[in-house]
């Protein structure tokens, strides 16, 4: 069934780009570049995205600039560009302050960790104990954790300054940001298009530079569609190689939370930091965490050929019908990138591709409306006046969720109900076939999807090193587009949500464009990792990235002095 590039089979060619140069996108700078920020230096239009947050440290370090004089030029950049984006629903207070901490244990000489003066943005469904805390939800307005996310402790432990809390969908529900009950946030390339969901925040603010990283949550893609649509690196780590400690539940077999840069160092930097087992969370594993760090070369020591041996496998449902002819493309531009590199390339088929998103829907709505429940304006959630229980009950229901949320917990709650129990929750759990062939092994009727899912991928990952496949199967759509259209939406979470259900890792990034906007639309490469091989993700996409010719990633809303 696999086979590789060097006699391309008939059934391949279709996988196989014309040799060609790249296409290039110069934008035109609408702010000013009298702003510029202090650490990124001018870059021509082909140079390979760095690390911002190694260069900050330098900078740090050597006494060229001031942890505050950093944070003073983001925050001026945040405040320009926020108006038009609508990135963030809470700004940080305090991170002149943190950023003059940081300076003075600088001045005396003392170790600051390895996040030191980095600014960072949360998604705001991630705890932290000094802003609120909202998921986008009128449920949980103006709501103030007691305690910071595991995640975010990590992170502020070595250093990092949190800047604010990002937009998203309410609870994580969406793909859009539209379904946020508090804003829209706008995509950084095209002002009127979308930045994916739900972590549209996150990755709008990464892709503006309004913060140098951010977290996000993926539960059946929301960290790497909106990466892709922002033109940004977005990684969803293996379930489990971080704590969800605070992060507030939508399908709790599902979420994680993910990681976004301009790069992929700083994808994996981050990675790094909020790595590791976490007492406070059950689900957390005990796998030794690598230093992803050490992946990165500079691209002036890489050999002609440098990922020589590397099989790639193209999941070939994943550019069938109904992916859009420019994403093709792009992605097509991606595969030859890679054979260059060295890469041997096979076109790999995942019989149960086709059964994750039904059954991802159907998984997700029914562990949503369980843990959705204790919303109830009693346990937790604004309470609304009322002068009975059960009428307290259903008007902070009521009136603190979105329709989006409602929508899903009604369909969970239908699919766990005594009478349709059987015909769709555990009919998503079950292959309803007399036998299933995946490869060569066999499958019975008792299978659970989620196994199958998991099996297909084995089968796939045991003959390859790395699958890839787009990250979405279009570019950023306009703002109000598929909002009345929920069920186009949701097939936008196809080529993402089996990576969820299987638990892998899986690195999203930008490898070229389409036709749209001011100056282009970016597309996102996907590359699916084994199970807790981030770090062989965060090497192949590192090298891609150096290796990529004429294809510069910045929006047309920051200017070129200001980020590369």
């Amino acid at each position: 069934m696999l086979s590789t590039l060097h006699h391309p089979p008939r059934s391949l060619s279709r996988f196989l780009p014309s040799k060609g140069k790249p296409r290039s996108f110069h934008t035109k700078p609408i702010l000013s570049s009298s702003h510029p920020i202090i650490e990124q230096p001018h870059a021509s239009s082909t140079s390979p995205p760095q690390s911002q947050i190694l260069s900050i440290r330098h900078s740090l370090l050597s006494r060229h600039v001031t942890a505050t004089q950093l944070a003073e030029s983001y925050l001026t950049r945040l405040k320009l560009t926020e108006p038009q984006l609508n990135s963030f629903l809470h700004l940080s207070n305090n991170v002149l302050k943190e950023a003059q901490a940081i300076d003075e244990k600088i001045r005396r000489n003392e170790d600051v960790g390895p996040l030191a003066g980095v600014l960072v943005g949360v998604k705001d469904n991630i705890c932290t104990v000094d802003m609120p805390s909202t998921a986008g939800s009128k449920v949980l307005e103006n709501y103030c954790p007691p305690f910071d996310a595991t995640a975010v402790k990590r992170v502020k432990e070595l250093g990092g300054i949190v800047v604010g809390k990002t937009n998203l969908d309410e609870f994580g529900m969406g793909s859009t940001t539209e379904a946020s009950a508090f804003q829209v946030t706008a995509n950084p390339w095209d002002v009127s298009r979308v930045p994916g969901g739900s972590s549209g925040g996150s990755a709008a603010a990464v892709s503006a530079r309004q913060c140098v990283v951010s977290l996000g949550s993926d539960t059946g893609g929301s960290v790497r569609q909106p990466a892709s649509f922002c033109g940004v690196v977005g990684l969803k780590p293996t379930y489990g190689r971080v704590s969800r400690f605070g992060l507030m539940a939508y399908a709790s077999s599902l979420d994680v939370i993910g990681c976004f840069g301009s790069s992929v160092a700083d994808a994996g930097i981050l990675l790094n930091a909020v790595s590791g087992h976490d007492r406070l969370d059950a689900t957390s594993s005990k796998q030794e965490v690598p230093d992803f760090t050490s992946q990165f070369v500079s691209a002036t020591l890489l050999e002609s050929k440098p990922l020589k041996g590397l099989r790639v496998g193209i999941i070939r449902e994943t550019l069938d019908n109904g992916v859009d002819t420019g994403v093709k493309s792009a992605i097509l531009g991606a595969v030859s990138h890679l054979e260059e590199l060295g890469c041997t390339l096979s076109e790999v088929s995942l019989p149960t591709f086709s059964l994750g998103l039904p059954a991802y829907y159907i998984l997700a709505s029914s562990e949503s409306s369980s843990n959705l429940s204790r919303y109830d304006g009693v346990r937790y959630g604004n309470q609304v006046f009322a002068d009975e229980l059960n009428a307290l009950y259903e008007d902070s229901r009521a009136k603190g969720f979105g329709s989006e949320v409602k929508m899903r917990i009604l369909m969970g709650t239908y699919a766990l109900s005594a009478g349709y129990y059987d015909a769709y929750y555990k009919r998503a759990q079950q292959v309803l076939q007399s036998s299933f062939m995946c490869g060569q092994e066999k499958f019975h009727p008792s299978a659970c999807v989620r196994t199958l899912i998991q099996k297909s991928f084995k089968v796939a990952l045991d003959e390859n090193d790395i699958l890839i496949s787009p990250a979405a199967p279009s570019a950023a759509y306009k703002i109000g587009e598929k909002k009345n259209d929920p069920l186009a939406m949701y097939a936008g979470d196809i080529m993402t949500v089996n990576v969820n259900l299987a638990g892998l890792p899986a690195l999203v990034l930008p490898c070229g464009f389409v036709e749209g906007g001011p100056a282009g639309l970016p597309v996102g490469l996907q590359m699916i990792g084994a199970a807790f091989d981030e770090e062989k993700l965060l090497k192949v996409g590192h090298i891609f990235e150096q290796t990529l010719q004429d294809c510069r990633f910045v929006p047309p809303l920051v200017a070129d002095g200001f980020a590369q």
